[in-house]
């Protein structure tokens, strides 16, 4: 049994699930929309870049949550991992999920997103097994601020490192796959290095390195 590690956003969904819930926020009434969608779509166009810092994505997408419990965000989430998430889920994800699962490999989610939105995701693709971006809570309520490592470029290496040690697991014959120049880090890690409709960057290097690059639809 091999690990299969898995990235959430553009890889296993065709979409950015963080910025598709500051669309649903604002739908809800819980930003003022028009200025709240416009510093996301800044703020996502940095990430596309290489150019983001985490932190500031989190802190600015996480306001919206400050003195919510985790009961109340999750009872919006749900209906919109079902509404919006579930129809953008790449059937060629299903598939390569379906192999490791025949092949009894083990497998895992890793996502620079909020464990609120990545865990409900994951769930829904039949995975359990997840590293996402944690959230603080204080007294029961979201704090707006993140906890521990943020799974964020280097970040993703740290936290799977820590998980790999607490579950006993390696990295050998392990596979992950992604879209995005932001896990080049993780994929040198990796014995199996799968790109998914990969960025320009990724792409280039991908080419250069002789990774397999996969179109997903």
């Amino acid at each position: 049994m091999a690990l299969a590690i898995f990235d959430l956003d553009e890889t296993l969904i065709n979409g950015d699930c963080a910025s598709l819930w500051s669309q649903q926020m604002a739908k809800l009434g819980w930003v003022d929309g028009e200025s709240f969608l416009r510093r996301d779509a800044e703020l996502m166009a940095a990430y596309a870049e290489g150019k983001l810092a985490m932190e500031d994505y989190m802190a600015f997408s996480l306001s919206p949550l400050v003195g919510r419990t985790p009961e109340e965000v999750a009872f919006v989430v749900e209906p919109f991992v079902e509404e919006v998430i579930e129809p953008l889920i790449y059937g060629d994800a299903c598939a390569h999920l379906a192999k490791h699962r025949a092949a009894g490999d083990r497998l895992l989610v890793i996502s620079a997103s909020g464990v609120h939105l990545v865990a409900p995701i994951a769930a829904r693709l039949g995975v359990e097994e997840i590293l996402a971006i944690e959230l603080e809570l204080q007294h029961g309520f979201y704090s707006g601020h993140t906890e521990g490592v943020l799974t964020y470029r280097e970040g993703k290496v740290t936290r799977l490192q820590a998980w790999l040690e607490a579950e006993g697991e390696s990295l050998d014959g392990a596979s992950f796959y992604s879209d995005s120049r932001n896990d080049l880090p993780l994929l040198q890690l990796v014995s199996r290095p799968n790109t998914v409709n990969p960025d320009p960057v990724l792409r280039r290097h991908a080419e250069q390195a002789g990774w397999p690059i996969l179109t997903w639809s």
